[in-house]
């Protein structure tokens, strides 16, 4: 993996010196990224500078340096990411007549793009990437972004000057970059703990979408730019998703097990040290298992585990790597280890972004770090085939009160409500055994103000958003904003005649996998040097599980039925058989306990005032609702806390 930042000053008035110090300065705030190696290209008369950061993964020779020039001179190149089919493209090209001089990807993909042309090539590649290409023909750079949005990759347009990274802090550093706060992208962070794409923090800075690439053009003193897409996910859900689904349980099973096991194996290269995430759910578990088939050596797999029972799944984890006779590391990580890491948070993530599974998703990657250099995750397992709680147990409370009178669901809405979320824990804890088969609820008590909430809603695109947002009432919570529009609000994005769990998981894997999952991943595992692979989100994976029927990813009350049975085939039941943990921290009763001085610095009131970001008196009686238990609103507080920490770090 690796990190690149550069810019074109169409101005034209800084010299090939001053054109690559700033690169070279741009791109040193991206050292985690890529520490082997460092290099820049620049072209005066055009008033480009481009520069790269890299960390070896294949061919880590001085042969796959970059910025990487074509053969006939035309393209200049730097990519973050892999090519896992590389080596198929390498064998086309070899054919066509092109004549390699090195092992690298980085070299197939910027032939391929010669020969073949972007569009072409992108079809063909394999892989998560985001890379800036400059045709020096045609005077336009084209920033490109993977399919499922691994990768990231962001630019800004500031008078006559272009700028374009992996990471914001590349932008900070650059003389023509402007720090102008996006109040609006302050809404969407509340909403979804997460500022979606094409939103930053930054007003002019965007995110480059998944599956996309933009075009510029530079011409004649001006710019202009182009977005076009060249994989849309939803046409595949529209056609696979209803027209060519797999009905034969056996055949479904055997076409997800075999391309899993295919994408797994192409992403088990590599010329470092490799290993795997380890947590006991099912989707790491089915990678690991996998893996392990394929290796005649032990797998290294790793796992964090907490004291707190609820948020500990270290024990199921170190049962199965046992099991399947992995090389195993796990770390049990206490409450001050944990809290170690927030200070660093505001640096790793560049803007505010408040999943609070970033702290050990951090802490797991640093584990790994220490012994390899690539390792491979479960994550997209949960959108792909249902695995979330909201795609069964939210749906199926909303679908039950859909059929009865609203005056009934509101008078049950308010009966829920008029006891404290703290209350209704404690009333499970004690009787929840006897009414209940489940084990190990978490939160009981949220979860049901949150069904509160969605039984009074009466479309399912209503319920869905409930179901994703923390606040609904952003606009009055940010002071001076205005929420734009994002994709899990914009009902064009409802499919016809689709099952709508099955919307609810296209939503979420062009939203909450690209802008929470995906960044969580790459920022923590870059933070720290790692490069972290997702067999499930091999592209052509992705559109077969759409021809898999609901009824097979969601079954008897449980998501991932498909997945479970094809990890049956590795492991007993009984290891995997139990409810959905998560991978969190216990937030809530830290922000009443150990975080509480930190968090209050952070929100007092006048503080919030003299900022003037955020409605001062709704945060306090918020703080004050959490502190006395009434309510648990730590997710709530967090994004505000997230984002006051950046704000500090970024005065």
């Amino acid at each position: 993996m690796c990190g690149l930042a550069g810019f074109i000053d169409n101005n034209r008035s800084r010299s090939s010196e001053s054109l690559e110090a700033l690169s070279h300065k741009m791109c040193s705030t991206l050292i985690n990224r890529g520490p082997d190696d460092f290099g820049s290209w620049v072209d005066e008369k055009s008033g480009i500078a481009m520069s790269h950061r890299r960390l070896a993964i294949q061919d880590t020779t001085l042969a796959g340096h970059q910025p990487m020039v074509s053969k006939s001179g035309r393209y200049i190149i730097v990519y973050n990411g892999e090519i896992y089919n590389y080596k198929t493209l390498r064998e086309e090209l070899k054919k066509a007549g092109y004549v390699f001089r090195s092992q690298s990807d980085t070299e197939v993909l910027l032939a391929a793009i010669e020969i073949w042309g972007l569009s072409a090539a992108l079809d063909k590649f394999v892989g998560m990437f985001a890379f800036a290409l400059w045709d020096k023909n045609n005077h336009r750079l084209y920033l490109v972004r993977d399919r499922l949005g691994e990768k990231p990759l962001y630019y800004g347009i500031f008078g006559n000057v272009i700028l374009f990274g992996s990471e914001l802090k590349a932008f900070e550093v650059h003389d023509s970059f402007v720090k102008s706060i996006n109040r609006d992208a302050i809404s969407l962070l509340l909403r979804y703990n997460y500022i979606p794409a094409p939103y930053s923090i930054y007003d002019k800075i965007y995110k480059i979408k998944p599956g996309t690439f933009l075009e510029i053009k530079v011409e004649n003193h001006k710019i202009s730019t182009t977005e076009h897409t060249y994989w849309a996910y939803k046409n595949f859900v529209m056609s696979e998703g209803i027209d060519n689904k797999i009905y034969n349980y056996k055949e479904a099973k055997l076409s997800i097990k075999d391309a899993l096991t295919e994408s797994i194996r192409s992403q088990m290269i590599a010329d470092v040290p490799l290993g795997a995430f380890l947590s006991g759910g099912i989707d790491s578990s089915l990678i690991v298992s996998i893996m392990q088939s394929l290796s005649p050596d032990p797998i290294k797999t790793y796992t964090i585990g907490f004291d707190h029972s609820e948020y500990n799944e270290a024990n199921d984890a170190k049962s199965i790597a046992n099991y399947l006779g992995t090389d195993h590391t796990e770390l049990y990580v206490t409450a001050s280890q944990a809290l170690n890491v927030i200070p660093k948070i505001p640096n790793i993530f560049d803007e505010p972004f408040a999943d609070s599974s970033q702290i050990p998703t951090y802490l797991i990657s640093k584990l790994a770090s220490s012994n390899v250099t690539v390792s491979l995750s479960g994550d997209g397992g949960d959108e792909l085939f249902g695995g979330y709680n909201r795609y069964y147990k939210g749906y199926s409370a909303w679908k039950n009160f859909s059929r009865m009178p609203y005056p009934i669901n509101y008078i049950f809405s308010e009966i829920i409500c008029s006891i404290n979320p703290e209350k209704w824990n404690f009333l499970y804890n004690h009787f929840g055994k006897y009414i209940s088969d489940e084990k190990n609820y978490k939160n009981i008590g949220d979860k049901l103000y949150k069904m509160a909430d969605i039984i009074k809603i009466n479309n399912p695109q209503d319920m869905y958003l409930s179901l994703v947002s923390f606040w609904n009432n952003t606009e009055q919570i940010v002071l001076n904003s205005s929420e734009p529009m994002s994709t899990p609000r914009d009902y064009d994005n409802w499919v016809e005649n689709l099952d709508d769990r099955e919307n609810m998981m296209f939503l979420d894997t062009i939203s909450y996998l690209p802008d929470d999952i995906l960044t969580k991943v790459d920022r923590s595992s870059m933070a720290v040097s790692l490069e972290s692979r997702t067999p499930f989100l091999n592209h052509s994976l992705v559109e077969l599980s759409q021809r898999i029927p609901i009824e097979l990813k969601i079954k008897d009350g449980k998501g991932k039925w498909i997945l479970r049975n094809i990890l049956n085939d590795f492991i007993p039941a009984n290891f995997i058989d139990k409810p959905k943990t998560g991978f969190g921290i216990p937030i809530a009763e830290w922000l009443r306990g150990p975080l509480k001085e930190w968090a209050e610095a952070l929100i007092d009131s006048s503080r919030l005032k003299h900022d003037g970001y955020f409605n001062a008196e709704l945060v306090t009686n918020m703080w004050d609702k959490h502190l006395n238990k009434s309510r648990n609103y730590g997710h709530h507080l967090w994004s505000i806390l997230m984002f006051q920490a950046w704000l500090e770090k970024n005065k």
